[in-house]
């Protein structure tokens, strides 16, 4: 069965655990938690819990033993949007089409919300002291150093502190391989601390698929948000570079920017030939990300 027809069941799996790894919303602090649920649970691609799965099937580990670690990374994806939305920061009204989580709560039950799913989602990979303790601490370790200084918060800091600057692309590069990038590589390389005895030179080079990946989906998405723009306003700028953030379309052109995400794409692609056929699943998920139109 190609993967593309197991994307579907995967979904669903990951809607339910994240669902049964997040409190009750009539559960006291109510709003709290029921904030913290209309922000993971109002959908989404869940192309992160995706790419766990994915790189989870290469590997040889069964898609139970790596449930926590989806949920936890799509946790903190989650809570990353909460507070991007935030008036402080990207100040945007909705999210998925509908209501971000501060129009829907307010800001300081959103700003909670955010930092109780980062939390949670740490609380969840510890398991309850279920499943190996080194598989988890290696996950646990993982997910804090794309979700701190050095990876999406850090590039989220620099990200507030470069509107209206002229960056150059490489700059841009640089940030978006924290703020987007850091999480992606986290989704791909959860899954190897689960899988001991890898061949020398694997996780390496899911690691470069992911790097590559994360990048191509920011510049992917970049594109998307001119295109869109376009089609609504006739506009040609697109939303972010409206609020004089850097956008890889406004710094290399269309073109360039497309070509740009072909060619991380290429070299992704090129990272998993080692593994053969097992690395179709990361394969059509770097398809999907590069080719998506929303």
């Amino acid at each position: 069965m190609p993967f593309a027809d197991r994307v579907p069941g995967y979904l669903e799996r990951v809607e339910r655990a994240l669902d049964s790894r997040l409190p009750p919303g009539d559960t006291r602090p109510a709003s709290l938690h029921a904030a913290m649920r209309y922000s993971v649970l109002g959908g989404g691609k869940r192309i992160r819990p995706l790419l766990c799965y994915a790189a989870g099937e290469l590997l040889g580990v069964d898609a139970e033993r790596l449930d926590d670690a989806a949920c936890a990374v799509e946790c903190i994806h989650a809570f990353s949007l909460v507070h991007d939305d935030l008036p402080a920061m990207d100040d945007d009204s909705l999210r998925r089409g509908r209501p971000s989580t501060h129009k829907a709560f307010g800001v300081a039950m959103a700003i909670l919300a955010g930092d109780a799913l980062q939390t949670r989602a740490f609380e969840i990979l510890a398991g309850d002291g279920r499943g190996d303790p080194a598989a988890r601490l290696g996950m646990t370790a993982v997910l804090a150093a794309a979700t701190g200084s050095l990876g999406m918060t850090g590039g989220q800091a620099i990200d507030l502190e470069s509107e209206g600057r002229q960056l150059a692309a490489s700059d841009l590069e640089a940030l978006d391989r924290a703020k987007t990038g850091a999480l992606i590589r986290a989704a791909v390389v959860m899954p190897c601390c689960a899988a001991p005895g890898l061949p020398h030179g694997a996780r390496e080079a899911l690691e470069r698929y992911a790097s590559g990946m994360g990048l191509a989906f920011q510049i992917k998405d970049d594109v998307l948000d001119i295109e869109g723009d376009q089609a609504l306003t006739g506009k040609t700028h697109g939303a972010d570079a409206a609020r004089g953030k850097a956008t890889y379309p406004s710094l290399m052109g269309m073109d360039a920017a497309r070509a740009r995400a072909d060619a991380l794409y290429a070299d992704a692609l090129a990272a998993l030939d080692r593994f053969g056929d097992a690395a179709e699943p990361l394969r059509w998920m770097a398809r999907y990300i590069v080719h998506r139109d929303r």
